[in-house]
Protein backbone atom coordinates (compact mmCIF):
# COMPACT_ATOMS: atom_id res chain seq x y z
CA UNK A 1 0.00 0.00 0.00
CA UNK A 2 1.09 3.43 -0.64
CA UNK A 3 1.06 6.10 1.97
CA UNK A 4 1.80 9.59 1.35
CA UNK A 5 2.58 11.81 3.75
CA UNK A 6 3.11 15.90 4.32
CA UNK A 7 4.75 17.76 6.64
CA UNK A 8 5.12 21.53 7.04
CA UNK A 9 2.00 23.06 6.53
CA UNK A 10 1.26 26.01 9.30
CA UNK A 11 -0.18 29.68 10.07
CA UNK A 12 2.52 32.17 8.62
CA UNK A 13 2.21 36.21 8.30
CA UNK A 14 2.28 37.66 4.78
CA UNK A 15 5.51 37.82 3.12
CA UNK A 16 6.99 34.98 5.26
CA UNK A 17 8.45 31.62 4.37
CA UNK A 18 6.68 27.76 4.43
CA UNK A 19 8.55 24.33 3.65
CA UNK A 20 6.19 21.66 2.77
CA UNK A 21 7.43 17.98 2.29
CA UNK A 22 6.28 14.85 1.15
CA UNK A 23 7.69 11.49 1.39
CA UNK A 24 6.10 8.33 -0.59
CA UNK A 25 6.69 5.09 0.53
CA UNK A 26 4.97 1.43 0.03
CA UNK A 27 4.77 -0.24 -2.99
CA UNK A 28 5.58 2.46 -5.63
CA UNK A 29 6.88 2.42 -9.23
CA UNK A 30 10.33 3.78 -9.00
CA UNK A 31 10.07 6.42 -11.67
CA UNK A 32 7.47 8.71 -10.50
CA UNK A 33 6.36 12.72 -11.44
CA UNK A 34 5.85 14.22 -8.16
CA UNK A 35 3.96 17.67 -6.97
CA UNK A 36 1.70 19.97 -5.09
CA UNK A 37 -1.78 21.05 -5.25
CA UNK A 38 -3.95 23.67 -3.68
CA UNK A 39 -7.71 23.89 -2.56
CA UNK A 40 -8.73 27.26 -1.02
CA UNK A 41 -12.50 27.22 0.13
CA UNK A 42 -15.03 27.21 -2.32
CA UNK A 43 -12.67 26.70 -5.10
CA UNK A 44 -11.07 24.02 -7.50
CA UNK A 45 -7.82 22.47 -6.53
CA UNK A 46 -5.53 23.62 -8.68
CA UNK A 47 -2.01 22.58 -9.43
CA UNK A 48 1.01 24.26 -7.70
CA UNK A 49 4.20 22.67 -9.09
CA UNK A 50 5.27 19.93 -10.39
CA UNK A 51 8.47 18.04 -11.12
CA UNK A 52 9.56 14.96 -13.19
CA UNK A 53 11.55 12.13 -12.74
CA UNK A 54 14.18 13.85 -14.32
CA UNK A 55 14.13 16.96 -12.51
CA UNK A 56 11.60 19.53 -15.05
CA UNK A 57 9.65 21.52 -13.09
CA UNK A 58 6.48 23.50 -13.66
CA UNK A 59 4.60 26.34 -11.80
CA UNK A 60 1.27 28.07 -11.98
CA UNK A 61 1.84 31.35 -12.95
CA UNK A 62 0.36 32.66 -9.33
CA UNK A 63 3.73 31.13 -7.75
CA UNK A 64 6.37 31.87 -10.31
CA UNK A 65 9.19 33.40 -8.48
CA UNK A 66 8.03 32.84 -5.25
CA UNK A 67 7.69 29.32 -4.66
CA UNK A 68 10.05 26.27 -5.93
CA UNK A 69 9.81 22.84 -6.08
CA UNK A 70 12.52 20.07 -5.43
CA UNK A 71 13.12 16.32 -5.11
CA UNK A 72 15.34 15.63 -1.91
CA UNK A 73 15.21 11.62 -3.59
CA UNK A 74 13.57 9.85 -5.56
CA UNK A 75 10.57 9.24 -3.36
CA UNK A 76 10.54 12.65 -1.42
CA UNK A 77 9.62 16.22 -3.36
CA UNK A 78 9.38 19.40 -1.21
CA UNK A 79 8.09 23.04 -2.16
CA UNK A 80 9.95 26.10 -0.72
CA UNK A 81 7.18 28.96 -0.11
CA UNK A 82 8.74 32.61 -0.23
CA UNK A 83 7.03 36.28 -0.25
CA UNK A 84 3.37 34.18 0.94
CA UNK A 85 0.20 36.59 1.12
CA UNK A 86 -3.10 35.52 2.31
CA UNK A 87 -3.88 34.17 -1.08
CA UNK A 88 -1.95 31.06 -1.05
CA UNK A 89 -4.20 30.19 2.09
CA UNK A 90 -4.99 26.95 1.24
CA UNK A 91 -4.61 22.61 1.52
CA UNK A 92 -1.59 21.71 -0.41
CA UNK A 93 -1.78 18.40 -1.28
CA UNK A 94 1.15 16.05 -2.60
CA UNK A 95 0.47 14.29 -6.09
CA UNK A 96 1.98 11.12 -7.21
CA UNK A 97 1.99 9.72 -10.56
CA UNK A 98 3.49 6.37 -11.90
CA UNK A 99 5.27 6.60 -14.95
CA UNK A 100 4.22 2.70 -16.02
CA UNK A 101 1.76 1.30 -18.22
CA UNK A 102 -1.47 1.35 -16.13
CA UNK A 103 0.33 3.89 -13.23
CA UNK A 104 -1.42 4.80 -10.52
CA UNK A 105 -1.79 8.08 -9.53
CA UNK A 106 -1.92 8.75 -4.94
CA UNK A 107 -2.95 11.60 -3.36
CA UNK A 108 -1.97 12.82 0.24
CA UNK A 109 -4.42 13.70 2.61
CA UNK A 110 -3.22 17.69 2.16
CA UNK A 111 -1.98 20.13 5.04
CA UNK A 112 -3.06 23.36 5.80
CA UNK A 113 -1.10 26.43 4.86
CA UNK A 114 -2.93 29.59 6.88
CA UNK A 115 -1.31 33.31 5.57
CA UNK A 116 -2.24 35.99 7.74
CA UNK A 117 -2.58 39.59 6.63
Amino acid sequence: QVQLVESGGGLVQAGGSLRLSCAASGSIFRLINMGWYRQAPGKQRELVAHITSGGITNYADSVKGRFSISRDNSKTVSLQMSDLNPEDTAVYYCNVRELAFNGKTYWGKGTLVTVSS
